[in-house]
C-alpha cells in the first residue's frame, strides 16, 4: 500500500514555521541541526514535514495556488475548539470561528504563504 509520508513546504521565514509546527500541532525535530533553510519535522504518526526556505526556489516562484492547502483532520469537534483556542491564544491571526464544513466542524487560516485546514471527522 502507498502512503503519502512527507510533504516540502516552501517558506518564507523557516525558523518561524518550525516553531508554528512544533507549539500549535506537536511536531519534533527531526535529528536536523536548525538553521534558516531547512528543518526537518516528525509528526506523531511519523510523517514527515520538510520546511524550506522559499530561497531555495530555483525559479523564483514564492506562492502556492490558491485552492493549495494542508490539513489537520482530528477526531472530535472538541479537539478542533482547543486547537483553535491555542491558536488563538498564542496570537495566531484566525479568520473565522469554527463552523460546519461539509457536515465537519472545522476551520481554515493563513499562515506565511499556506492556508491550513483545521476539521473534525465526518459524523
Amino acid at each position: 500500500m502507498l502512503k503519502l509520508n512527507h510533504i516540502n513546504l516552501s517558506v518564507p521565514d523557516v525558523q518561524q514555521a518550525q516553531q508554528f509546527f512544533e507549539t500549535y500541532f506537536d511536531f519534533i525535530p527531526n535529528g536536523t541541526k536548525p538553521n534558516d533553510t531547512l528543518a526537518i519535522l516528525s509528526g506523531a504518526d511519523g510523517f514527515t514535514l520538510v520546511l524550506m526556505s522559499e530561497r531555495m526556489n530555483q525559479k523564483g516562484n514564492h506562492s502556492y495556488p490558491d485552492a493549495f492547502h494542508i490539513g489537520f483532520v482530528l477526531d472530535t469537534e472538541a479537539e478542533v475548539r482547543a486547537v483553535h483556542a491555542k491558536l488563538k491564544a498564542g496570537g495566531i491571526h484566525l479568520e473565522k470561528e469554527p463552523e460546519l464544513i461539509r457536515r465537519n466542524l472545522g476551520f481554515y487560516f493563513h499562515h506565511q504563504n499556506f492556508l491550513v485546514e483545521v476539521t473534525s471527522v465526518v459524523n
